[in-house]
């Protein structure tokens, strides 16, 4: 996710400090979520090897579910990320969600 290691002196208010048996031992600086959202989709791409942009409709659709489970969607312009990342438009992204929570349904409704 692209974390930083601090010493726990070096920690400002919004770092995590773990402590150890009552001492504070480190601190971790996590990426704005921006950041995060980038190194989620460079992650993604070296997983499948190759460019996602390069990826079939059902490997992107994939992609989309991966994203959207870590949160990538509530990041400001997070779909516009995605979808120049997948080389497709917003409009796609959002018909991939749709396709995504329809399949989540029919689910339910067979499991149920």
């Amino acid at each position: 996710m692209g974390g930083q290691l601090l010493t726990p002196e070096e920690a400002r208010p919004d770092d995590v400090v773990l402590a150890w048996e009552g001492a504070d031992v480190l601190a971790v600086r996590l990426p704005q979520l921006s950041d995060s959202l980038d190194h989620i989709l460079a992650s993604l791409e070296r997983g499948h090897g190759r460019p996602l942009a390069e990826l079939d409709r059902k490997a992107k659709q994939s992609v989309v579910r991966t994203l959207e489970a870590r949160g990538a969607f509530v990041v400001r312009h997070g779909v516009e990320k995605v979808a120049t990342a997948l080389g497709v438009s917003r409009f796609t992204v959002y018909n991939y969600l749709n396709y995504a929570d329809e399949q989540r349904a029919r689910a339910r409704e067979q499991d149920g």
